[in-house]
């Protein structure tokens, strides 16, 4: 049995990272399962979440995933864990999909997060039109967050009356505004765990700060209840998922070499599970670390934060030649995003300073002062293949005059920024700065990672 909350917000930037986190490491700590999940798509955030469950953190999201997928990771989840946290994803309506669309299709009941740090009696309004908008979404209550006082918090809390309650309640409390529990950001977000010395001390802060509001007192169904508990969450009913498609062994036997280290840390543990399905090993190299690159029939270079170690990468002089004698040798290579810019000639960081980087592709990686891309995207690789579902975020561009083999194709919603992203190829070398959802299509993942030409060097868009 167990219980499903999706912590939302009226907006980013309110703390929903902090609230999911606490919440999950407060119960990870009692000795609990919990399985966290971030709504959208996303690299940063799933990090804390990991890092307070102990758990590899998926994604889901109704267009890319699909809901047949979101449906099977949710069901799983719910064979093993206590506590699912659902991580929304900007604010409660926004997207289309949006964090409100996954509640209301899976039946999670929404934990408001309002940072009421200069709010008195509008924090009651925010909760009421979080709760009503949408007559059918499901409801546990609102916590406010950054509160500067007890009296400030009594303020908020009788903004609430008993009669109105139900319309923005109920009042699960309030985490007061402290820099001991506050994730560290820098550009362009969260800054990773690994970053910082103090991760686990700050997550563990939150889930102090946490313990002591009803949302953190309400006991879970199913487990041993502690004196201090409240009564449990109700047991939330997992989807019934439909059994995914046979496995078929595309990569049977392949061996994939996976950089991963800080400058190659956006990789969804979910396409690592796709590559193992479909037959291949992934083998992990850090060129940060000085690796060699393993034996290996394909390479993945993920994206990251290459810019921020630049100086490093420059100096991989023997892993440079052994990527281009691979890919001379007629060897796939799939490059995505931060990925694609080690493989420039250079990369221009973020203080217009050049750094000589591997030479694979022609042309300088430039970091932009702004957002060069943010959206849904699917890539399409033609012969009746199934599309391959992601997203776009980056403030780079890549200036080269190698013409694009192909382009994504952005799904257009109100809140996406640019065009679709071109795809490069030269022989087994491909690359774009397009993020996809493997499992959205085993088929064409496998043609990432296959010698054979992707596109034949034409330049199409992919159909939508």
């Amino acid at each position: 049995m167990a219980a499903a909350l999706l912590i939302a917000a009226p907006a980013s930037g309110q703390g929903k990272t902090t609230a999911a986190a606490a919440l999950a490491r407060l119960h990870t700590r009692q000795g609990r399962r919990v399985r966290c999940f971030k709504c959208g798509p996303d690299f940063l955030d799933p990090l804390w979440l990991q890092a307070a469950s102990g758990y590899p953190v998926d994604s889901l999201d109704l267009w890319i995933n699909g809901a047949d997928d979101c449906a099977r990771r949710l069901a799983s989840a719910s064979l093993e864990a206590d506590l699912i946290v659902v991580e929304g994803v900007m604010g409660l309506f926004d997207g289309d999909p949006s964090a409100a669309d996954l509640a209301r299709r899976f039946a999670i009941p929404v934990v408001a997060v309002i940072d009421a740090g200069a709010m008195a009696g509008t924090f009651a309004a925010v909760a009421h039109g979080l709760r009503n908008w949408l007559p059918d979404l499901p409801w546990a209550g609102v916590l406010a967050n950054g509160v500067g006082s007890p009296q400030h918090a009594d303020i908020l809390m009788d903004a609430l009356e008993p009669e109105r309650r139900d319309d923005g309640g109920p009042w699960l409390g309030h985490l007061s505004r402290s820099e001991a529990i506050g994730l560290p950001e820098r550009h362009p977000g969260l800054a990773m765990p690994g970053e910082s010395s103090r991760a686990q001390a700050r997550l563990d802060a939150a889930a102090d700060a946490l313990s002591t509001t009803p949302l953190g007192r309400r006991a879970l169904p199913g487990t041993r209840r502690h004196a201090h508990e409240l009564a449990a969450w109700p047991v939330w009913q997992a989807p019934v998922a439909p059994p995914p498609a046979p496995a078929l062994q595309f990569l049977a036997g392949r061996r994939i070499a996976v950089a991963h280290d800080a400058a190659f840390a956006f990789v969804y543990p979910a396409n690592l599970q796709v590559l193992r399905e479909l037959g291949a090993q992934p083998v992990f190299f850090s060129p940060l670390a000085g690796d060699a690159l393993p034996a290996c029939d394909a390479i993945w270079l993920p994206g990251g934060y290459p810019e921020l170690h630049a100086a490093r990468l420059a100096q991989c002089f023997g892993l440079r030649a052994q990527i281009a004698a691979h890919v001379d040798a007629g060897k796939p290579l799939w490059a995505e995003c931060g990925g694609l810019m080690v493989l420039a000639e250079r990369l221009v960081d973020g203080a217009a300073r050049s750094h000589p980087m591997w030479g694979l592709l022609p042309g300088a990686a430039v970091m932009e002062r702004g957002l060069a891309s943010l959206g849904p995207h699917e890539l399409s690789i033609g012969d009746g293949i199934e599309p391959l579902r992601g997203h776009s975020f980056h403030w780079s561009r890549l200036d080269t005059p190698l013409p694009p083999a192909a382009y994504s194709a952005p799904q257009l919603r109100p809140s996406a920024v640019g065009t679709g992203e071109p795809v490069f190829e030269r022989g087994g070398l491909r690359g774009s700065c397009f993020h996809p959802w493997f499992a959205s299509s085993p088929a064409a993942t496998a043609r990432l990672f296959d010698p054979a030409p992707l596109f034949g060097g034409s330049c199409r868009m992919a159909a939508r």
